[in-house]
C-alpha cells in the first residue's frame, strides 16, 4: 500500500480514537456523582486523557509542541503501557466489584476495555518505533509510582482513595505496599514487552 493509502487509513482509525476517548471521557464526566478532583484523581481517567490528548494532537496539530511531544515513539509508547494496565487491572481485579447499568455500564466499558484495545492497536500498526534500550522501562515507572505516592498522600487527608487496593485505612499501609508493588511490577514486565515489541518492530524495518 502506498504511503497516501496508509496516511488515509491512520487518519481513519485515529479519528475514530478520538472520537470514541473523548466520547468516553465527557459522557463519564458528566454522569459521574465525583468532585472535579476526585474524577481526575482516577488512574482510568488521566490515561484515556492521555490517549485522547496524544491521538488529538499528534495527527490533527502534529507541528504543534503538544503534537511534537506527543508523536514521540516513547510518549506513544508509554501511553500504551499505561492504558494496557488500565485495562489488565480492571478486568482481572476490579471488574465485579460495582454493578454498573445503563449508560454508566457503557461508558465503563468504553474506559477500560474499547479505548485500551483501540488504541493499542493504533500504537502498534502507525507508531514510529524505535529500539529502545531496556532501561527506558525505569523512567516510564516514573508517572505510574508517582500517581501512587500522590494518592497515598491525598488519601490520607480526605480519607478517600481512587482504588480498593490503595485504601490503607480499610487495609493498613503494610498490605497497601505490598499492593504498590505488585502493580509497579505489572507495569515493570508489561513495559519490557513493549520494549521488546518496538526492538523487534524496528529490526524488521531496517
Amino acid at each position: 500500500m502506498n504511503s497516501s493509502g496508509t496516511s488515509s487509513i491512520k487518519m481513519a482509525c485515529g479519528l475514530f480514537v478520538i472520537a470514541v476517548a473523548w466520547f468516553a471521557l465527557i459522557t463519564q464526566w458528566c454522569i459521574t456523582t465525583f468532585g472535579f478532583v476526585d474524577f481526575i484523581s482516577f488512574f482510568t481517567i488521566q490515561c484515556n486523557l492521555l490517549v485522547a490528548l496524544c491521538v488529538s494532537f499528534s495527527l490533527l496539530l502534529p507541528h504543534s509542541a503538544p503534537g511534537r511531544f506527543f508523536s514521540k515513539s516513547s510518549v506513544q509508547s508509554a501511553i500504551a503501557l499505561y492504558i494496557f494496565i488500565v485495562g489488565l487491572v480492571y478486568n482481572t481485579v476490579l471488574r465485579g466489584l460495582y454493578e454498573f447499568k445503563g449508560m454508566q455500564a457503557v461508558v465503563d466499558n468504553l474506559l477500560h476495555v474499547v479505548v485500551p484495545v483501540l488504541y493499542i492497536i493504533y500504537w502498534y500498526a502507525f507508531t514510529s518505533h524505535t529500539f529502545f534500550r531496556w532501561k527506558q522501562c525505569l523512567y516510564w515507572l516514573i508517572y505510574p509510582l508517582l500517581y501512587t505516592m500522590y494518592s497515598m498522600i491525598r488519601g490520607s487527608f480526605v480519607h478517600w482513595y481512587p482504588y480498593p487496593f490503595l485504601n490503607a485505612q480499610d487495609l493498613g499501609y503494610p498490605k497497601v505496599f505490598v499492593n504498590m508493588l505488585v502493580v509497579l511490577a505489572a507495569f515493570c514486565i508489561t513495559g519490557l514487552i513493549v520494549i521488546g515489541i518496538n526492538r523487534r518492530a524496528k529490526e524488521k524495518a531496517v
